[in-house]
């Protein structure tokens, strides 16, 4: 038996070797925790896997490789290159050749097998099968000398496939590497396996409020539209709703309205709150002062301490040959818009009183505005102007200028113009209503009091 060596050689051999392992340690972390914030930094699972292959090349591999199932597809979402010439984005991307039974490690890896190191990748190599050939056709053009294939694995599903890989035999990836990327695998699986969770609650809320939002009445003489928008921030449902509806003596009531909150609750709320001012306003003829003062009145019987903005007009006209006007009255919500045929515009601010819910008894007044020939009025919710970054009256400014470029566009176009171009981050839910009125002595009376 050869004695162990004993001294001061030996004792610096040893702290050596302890100064390796913790800086390969603390290289592990490092990359972990980089790894970590390329998944975490968005909600876009592409550009999130596009982050971290960044982060992998070149300190773990020469390139990489990220294959996802998507309904039944599988697509090959990155290809990143320590040299960009050899892999510039889009180059090997896109929809992959069916897995099922093939000889691929990558569809190996879909049955959960892996992590498996490759190291045994001659050139020239024909493929069993469609998936075979793409990635052994890949392993050669990308010129690789060891490579890992690694199921993304996680609650016991599996997502798709990573690969690692060197080129250099002097950086070979060994199998003290599969550590390393069976755990790497597993933090990108458990990110595509939340943002998917993330976009399908996002998707269920959206739908539930859009069923919630009714549908615009097409019988009346006046050009209609209307959006709404989610926030992409959050899953959360809000509280904005728009309406339009054709009372019994004709005038078109025409509403936008905020509930206070971003939940389930806020959503139930507003489409409550909605049917109770259609049926206030369909029971008798009145102000919309009045209207709003009953609503609120109601509103603090059956909901407390809850408060919600609102607009509330009729579009109406004497006779065939008279102007159009609205008849409106505001209870703390932004002002509508007046948008000329010739681009002018400028707020409604009259009519103007406190917010639902604060004061029952508050007085409720009202206004009256002549709608100009070929004209469109606005009516939307704050998520429309305002950003947490500036004052609202920038915001405001800003719909101005927009809405007066786009005074002539169809109306469907002024309204879709108008979310693309003001939706901004769309920290909140946006909802608007237009209307516009038509060229001048054109169409019947809508309502004759």
């Amino acid at each position: 038996m050869t004695p162990r060596s004993t001294g001061p050689a030996a004792e610096g051999a040893d702290a050596y070797e302890v100064d390796v392992q913790v800086q390969q340690a603390l290289d592990r972390l490092t990359l972990l925790t980089n790894a970590a914030e390329a998944l975490a930094s968005t909600l876009d699972m592409d550009t999130g896997i596009r982050r971290l292959c960044r982060t992998l090349v070149p300190s773990l591999a020469d390139w990489c490789a990220v294959d996802l199932l998507e309904e039944g597809l599988l697509r090959r979402v990155v290809v990143e290159h320590r040299d960009v010439d050899a892999a510039y984005p889009g180059l090997y991307e896109g929809i992959l050749p069916a897995p099922e039974g093939s000889r691929a490690h990558g569809a190996r890896a879909l049955q959960g097998v892996g992590p498996v190191l490759l190291t045994d990748l001659p050139a020239g190599q024909q493929g069993a099968d469609p998936l075979h050939g793409r990635e052994l056709a890949l392993f050669e053009r990308l010129a690789t000398d060891t490579a890992v294939v690694a199921p993304l694995r996680a609650r016991r599903q599996v997502f798709g496939v990573l690969t690692l890989a060197r080129t250099r035999p002097e950086a070979a990836l060994t199998e003290e590497s599969l550590a390393l990327v069976e755990d790497l695998a597993h933090r990108v699986a458990l990110a595509i396996d939340n943002a998917r969770l993330h976009a399908q609650v996002q998707h269920t809320a959206e739908r539930l409020q859009r069923s919630l939002l009714p549908d615009l009445p097409t019988d009346v003489p006046l050009e209609l539209a209307a959006r709404y928008q989610s926030a992409t921030a959050t899953a959360r449902i809000g509280g904005d709703w728009y309406d339009a509806f054709v009372l019994p003596d004709g005038a078109l009531a025409l509403i936008i309205g905020d509930i206070a909150g971003h939940d389930l609750r806020a959503a139930i709320m507003m489409s409550q709150t909605r049917n109770m001012l259609r049926g206030i306003a369909c029971d008798r003829k009145e102000p919309p002062g009045k209207i709003l003062a009953r609503l609120d009145a109601a509103h603090h019987i059956l909901s407390p301490h809850q408060t919600l903005t609102c607009v509330y007009g009729l579009v109406e006209r004497t006779a065939a040959d008279r102007p159009w006007q609205f008849h409106y009255a505001v209870a703390g919500h932004p002002a509508p818009l007046l948008v000329t045929h010739g681009g002018e515009t400028r707020f409604l601010t009259a009519g103007r009183g406190l917010l639902l819910g604060m004061d029952p008894e508050t007085h409720r007044p009202a206004a009256v505005e002549r709608l100009p020939d070929e004209s469109t009025l606005l009516l939307y919710t704050d998520g429309l102007v305002e950003r947490r970054s500036e004052d609202l009256d920038r915001g405001l400014a800003r719909l101005r200028q927009h809405a007066a470029a786009l005074a002539r566009e169809p109306l469907e176009t002024f309204c879709d113009e108008l979310l693309s171009g003001l939706a901004g981050e769309r920290n909140d839910d946006i909802a608007m209503i237009a209307v516009r009125t038509g060229p001048p002595h054109t169409g019947p009376a809508v309502a004759v009091p």
